[in-house]
Order: structure tokens, then C-alpha cells, then sequence
């Protein structure tokens, strides 16, 4: 009996720890609006859609991305169109990630591109699922016009919402 209370004591420590380390790195992960300005270069204005090709019946590309991961609705990330690939440093297979401010509806996040794609006409970028809904939570708009975008130098950022 001793034994199975010390056992449930010890998961439950383990539990909090781990916890509170995801907690801490979820705050870690938002960045003051002054160093994200300061750090941003110049702004590209447009559209913003969401794509997933995980969805069943969805149509165009695959589960791979441009830098060679696969995609990932949960991960702040996005695709930017093909024409903007050298704007970001180049998305290429296996390079380094590139990250982007982005800004629409009074809201800003940082994404890692990992993408390029052939967009439709206006549409600058393409926002993964988690992405679309911190800008659209019940992702009923489909589109999100005036989105500002701009490319971040360095590779340090932490993609997430800005506070």
C-alpha cells in the first residue's frame, strides 16, 4: 500500500513538471512587439488562405513541403507564393528555416515558411491550420484580406503569437 502511494506521489510530481516546463514554453514563445518590429524587413500586403493537404478531398499539393518537412496543422507555419521565395531568403529544400511577421485582424504571429506554392491571384500566403485559426478561430472566412507579411532575418525566432 506504501508502495503504490509513494509510486502515484512521484507520477503526480513527474506530471507537474513536465507541466509547467510546457507552460514556460509556451510564454517563451511570444515575442515583444518592439523587437519584432524592429527586426522586420519590408512589408508585402495581400490575402492569406489556409491550406491543409491532409484533409480528405483536398486538391493540390502533398504532405511534404518545399524545405523537405512534412506538413504539420499544429506547428505555426505557412507557404508563402513561388514569386516571394527569394523576398524570404529562399525556401529550399533542407535550408534553414525562414520565418515572417504576420499581421491581419489586429493580430500578429510569427510562422516558420516552410512552403512556396503557385497561390491564387492576391494571395501572398498560405497559413496552416493552427496559424488560420488564431487569425479566424472558426475558420469560416476562408480568406483573410489586408494581411501583412514580412520576411524576419535571422534564424532565432520562435514562431507563435506576438504580444
Amino acid at each position: 500500500m506504501l508502495f503504490r502511494s509513494s509510486a502515484a506521489i512521484c507520477g503526480a510530481v513527474i506530471a507537474l513538471a513536465i507541466s509547467v516546463t510546457v507552460a514556460r514554453s509556451e510564454i517563451v514563445a511570444v515575442h515583444s512587439s518592439a523587437v519584432v518590429t524592429a527586426a522586420s524587413g519590408d512589408a508585402i500586403v495581400g490575402a492569406a488562405s489556409m491550406y491543409n493537404p491532409l484533409r480528405p478531398g483536398w486538391r493540390e499539393g502533398g504532405s511534404n513541403t518545399a524545405s523537405g518537412e512534412r506538413y504539420d496543422p499544429s506547428v505555426w507555419a505557412a507557404a508563402i507564393r513561388t514569386t516571394l521565395r527569394q523576398k524570404f531568403g529562399g525556401v529550399q529544400f533542407g535550408a534553414r528555416p525562414k520565418y515572417a511577421l504576420v499581421e491581419a485582424v489586429g493580430k500578429k504571429v510569427i510562422v516558420k515558411i516552410n512552403d512556396v506554392g503557385p497561390l491564387l491571384p492576391g494571395r501572398i500566403i498560405d497559413l496552416n491550420e493552427r496559424t488560420m485559426r488564431h487569425f479566424d478561430p472558426s475558420l469560416q472566412l476562408g480568406v483573410i484580406n489586408d494581411v501583412r507579411v514580412r520576411p524576419l532575418s535571422g534564424d532565432y525566432w520562435i514562431p507563435g503569437p506576438v504580444g
